[in-house]
């Protein structure tokens, strides 16, 4: 499992990566940003407030939203997991396992319903998860159980999805639970360090790729090429 993380983050790297890794990254920061003026525009325009803490609200309300943009990394980043995985699928099938049969695309507006609805899920986790910063230690298991749980789930099915159906996918996590959970925990880890964790996209889904090639293997799961139209 640590071999294929460590693979999966020197890969971030190397030349057939870098395109998809700027993109991802680019997305990130600019649906980040988008997310903090949001709620930063809402809380001042429905209440109220004299002009001077208005003021103090704009810069101090700023920065306290930089600060828990950790807690906006996870659910931003499930968001593009949900519509870059098959780029980013490929390109990791392609270079490590050229001679195993290359996955499906999922279709886009199943793509689009996937990544919206785990965007939602993993927003309410962290919104709760930064809602217990003043309770010091549960905060932190919140974010790492909870997160680590999600990212795992959704990372794993969405690879496995590639080459089986959603129902298997499923049921094949649950028989592998503990190892996903565990992988979760990794991908969740990566993702509350600063400025790496923007590319929790990329990371999670090479990671998760491997190790869906892993247990598919150890449980004896062929997968049939496509069929060619």
């Amino acid at each position: 499992m640590l071999a294929a993380a460590g693979q999966a983050f020197e890969e971030l790297f190397s030349p057939p990566f870098r395109s998809v890794m700027l993109k991802c990254v680019g997305f990130t920061i600019a649906l980040l940003a988008g997310l903090i003026v949001a709620v930063q525009w809402s809380f001042t325009h429905f209440v109220a407030w004299p002009d001077w803490i208005e003021t103090a609200i704009q810069w101090l309300g700023g920065l306290a939203l930089v600060a828990a943009s950790i807690f906006l990394i996870p659910p931003v980043t499930s968001l593009i997991a949900g519509l870059y995985i098959d780029d980013i699928a490929a390109k990791v099938e392609q270079a490590n396992f050229p001679h195993d049969p290359p996955g499906r695309e999922l279709p886009i507006a199943r793509s689009i319903f996937l990544a919206i609805k785990f965007f939602l899920v993993v927003l309410v986790v962290n919104l709760i998860a930064l809602f217990l910063l003043l309770i010091p230690g549960v905060n932190l298991i919140a974010f790492y159980v909870g997160n680590g749980y999600l990212l795992g789930r959704e990372y794993f099915e969405l690879a496995a999805m590639r080459h089986v159906s959603a129902a298997e996918a499923k049921r094949i996590r649950k028989a592998n639970r503990l190892t996903v959970l565990i992988c979760g925990f990794v991908i969740a880890a990566l993702a509350s360090v600063p400025i790496l964790n923007l590319v929790t996209p990329v990371f999670a889904t090479g990671f998760m790729v491997r190790m869906w090639k892993r247990i598919a293997a150890k449980s004896g799961i062929r997968l049939a090429r496509p069929a060619v139209a």
